[in-house]
């Protein structure tokens, strides 16, 4: 009964979960076995709806106006995106959790500078940011994860900076001071592990704002350029045929769906949990 009770309380994080892993088996396990080339389209397959056999070929989600197979495009548009998504916020934490902490426990002109920096990159709309930024230093996956994880900084480090505020007003905070331990090694081993817990909360919630962002610039083809497929190329691209061939764009459509409702129920629980455990 117990077991039943906990799983029925967490219905919300046993969805992300099936969501998060069937996108990412997606990801991971059709380009190593799936054999059509993503890139390499049979102009006499061009338009064939989902589950078509051509020749010998199944098509289990059709072909594309190039007669590309979806399924092994859709799986390495995923992997990309998600490469891309992924690395980007690793910048954006480690930057922002890096600088919020350094900007509470300094204070000063330090607090100042940074938290002016923070208020401008919040002012700015991001996707109008990125693309301005995109479309100047120009396409391309290496451009794409440094504008993408460079603008994304300033929410961790507002966090960062009120939990390293909290932090170092602690008694242990002045015992270290009183031993003669540096700031640095005090940010690193007192303040740091404190505030992983919230980053990671942090993170999982801003992990579809990225993941929506992503694929706004590659629909709009500032992304990563065709033929290598992501999601919101993708879907660029077969916005053209919908009226004919609406699997182009339903399927990497149902992708981030699944990935951004993921993230959003994970995102939700893990914020629960948190508040449980601080009550």
């Amino acid at each position: 009964m117990p077991r039943f009770w906990n799983v029925s309380r967490n219905a919300d994080v046993a969805l992300a979960v099936l969501l998060l892993t069937a996108v990412a088996l997606l990801s991971v396990l059709v380009p190593l076995s799936w054999p059509p080339d993503p890139l390499r389209g049979v102009l006499t397959a061009t338009f064939q709806p989902p589950f078509s056999v051509v020749g010998e070929q199944v098509h289990p989600l059709g072909t594309d106006q190039l007669g590309r197979d979806l399924l092994a495009r859709l799986a390495l548009g995923t992997a990309i995106s998600l490469g891309i998504v992924l690395v980007a916020e690793i910048i954006s934490v480690v930057l922002g959790t890096t600088l919020g902490m350094i900007a509470g426990y300094f204070g000063g002109w330090v607090d100042v500078v940074i938290m002016r920096a923070v208020d401008v990159q919040l002012a700015i709309p991001f996707i109008l940011l990125i693309l301005l930024i995109v479309a100047v230093v120009g396409p391309g996956i290496g451009n794409l994860v440094v504008v993408l994880g460079v603008t994304g900084w300033a929410v961790f480090a507002r966090v960062a900076r009120a939990k390293t505020l909290e932090i170092r007003e602690l008694e242990y905070i002045d015992a270290a001071r009183a031993i003669g331990m540096s700031k640095f090694a005090i940010i690193r081993r007192h303040i740091l592990p404190n505030i992983v817990g919230p980053q990671t909360v942090l993170l999982t919630l801003d992990l579809p704002r990225l993941i929506i962002l992503e694929a706004s610039i590659g629909f709009l083809g500032l992304g990563v350029q065709p033929p290598t497929p992501t999601l919101g190329n993708l879907i660029g691209e077969g916005r053209a045929f919908m009226l004919i061939a609406n699997w182009l764009v339903l399927y990497p459509g149902i992708v981030i769906g699944a990935l951004v409702i993921g993230c959003n129920l994970l995102g939700d629980w893990l914020v629960r949990r948190a508040d449980s455990r601080a009550a």
